[in-house]
């Protein structure tokens, strides 16, 4: 198998997503995890290429090889998985993606695995719609393995989203065995014993990171201390504001708060002036919608001049009207041409809620009657 891999990825037939691999229970024997699964790609490969001599570059995360040693289905798997990375064999790294990404951006040469890489959409928008550089190995008759190519599909920007933090939470050890959340500690405030480590203080700066989990105890990322547990963490909601297609802001709300969102919408409002360039703010209303977060579930009316759109996905836009209605994860608001308003798909963000609401306040002009150019 080993004169089939490559350490020079210019000599790749493909590339390999290895940790999907081997974990990929559908393929060849039982077990968690398995480097036969390997050898069964190489048969698929070189019938695919037409080409006895395939070789493979393979990237895999350092958790493959690390984090899961009673879970191989062979122990000498990890040996030989260890001597293919001393020799180059294997590229190992903490989050195998990025890498796989960057190497076929730019060499063109056609990933294997089963990823949908819907976290990475957003620095990556060629994945949207692919057709032609990815493939996923699929079981075949008589316990053999196939490789089929994969339309990797428009991902909606709610899944970009929690995808993206589920990649977050995985990296941070905050993932259990189902890859839920653990609730236990996101749901948590965290705080360092080092006097001057503002990373997770929630009343100090403009962001809180989650734990990093190690040996399951939550601790500081530069320290390497433990954390102590602050207190039980409020629910939050992100929004983005999105110009002309743009991301121009993102903004927490906690559990418990009523927001109004417009050009200039008063204490305690979130004021898109500045944001917004002059020619779209006719169209803004001074307070525009207003927003209601209870129990995590936000409420969302029109207090506008001109009206607001609403919708879900890719359908049509609706009028919201002062009535309002419920604002789910990946619903827009349209305040005027160009400009929207998306519930993002977070459920942690590490903004926090009181960050936006530092901002200088708006020039007397933002505050001006409302008008439509």
């Amino acid at each position: 198998m080993e004169k089939h891999l490559t350490t020079d990825f210019t000599e790749a037939c493909f590339l390999v997503d290895l940790s999907n691999v081997v974990r990929n229970q559908h393929l060849g024997e039982p077990g968690a995890r398995s480097l036969r699964r390997l050898s069964l790609l190489v048969d698929a490969a070189k019938a695919l290429a037409r080409d006895p001599d395939v070789k493979l570059y393979l990237v895999a995360d350092a958790s493959l090889r690390r984090g899961g040693r009673r879970e191989f289905t062979d122990p000498a798997d990890i040996r030989l998985l260890g001597r293919w990375v001393d020799r180059g064999l294997v590229e190992e790294l903490p989050d195998a993606d990025p890498r796989l990404l960057e190497l076929c951006a730019y060499t063109g040469i056609p990933v294997i695995s089963g990823d949908r890489f819907r976290g990475h959409r957003d620095e990556h928008p060629w994945i949207q719609g692919n057709t032609d550089d990815f493939l996923e190995a699929v079981p075949a008759s008589g316990r053999t393995v196939r490789l089929v190519p994969v339309d990797m599909g428009v991902a909606r920007a709610v899944d970009m989203s929690r995808k993206h933090e589920e990649d977050v939470l995985k990296k941070m050890g905050l993932l259990d065995g189902r890859r839920t959340p653990r609730f236990d500690i996101v749901g948590r405030n965290w705080r360092c014993e080092e006097r001057r480590c503002t990373l997770y203080d929630t009343r100090k700066g403009s962001a809180a990171l989650l734990p990093r989990v190690v040996g399951g105890v939550p601790r500081c990322q530069n320290h390497g201390t433990a954390l102590v547990d602050d207190g039980p963490r409020r629910a939050t909601v992100q929004l983005k504001l999105l110009v002309e297609g743009e991301l121009k802001g993102r903004f927490t709300l906690e559990d418990g708060t009523l927001v109004r969102v417009g050009r200039a919408p008063g204490e305690g409002g979130i004021t898109l002036h500045g944001l917004v360039p002059d020619h779209l703010t006719g169209g803004l209303s001074r307070s525009h919608v207003e927003l209601r977060v209870t129990g995590g579930i936000v409420h969302v009316s029109d207090h506008s001049t001109y009206g607001t759109q609403w919708r879900s996905g890719p359908g049509p836009w609706q009028p919201l009207g002062p009535a309002g209605r419920q604002y789910r994860g990946g619903d827009e608001l349209q305040l005027t041409e160009g400009v929207v308003l998306s519930r993002s798909g977070r459920r942690f963000p590490t903004e926090l809620a009181q960050d936006w609401q530092r901002r200088q306040p708006p020039p007397p002009e933002a505050t001006a009657e409302t008008r439509l150019y």
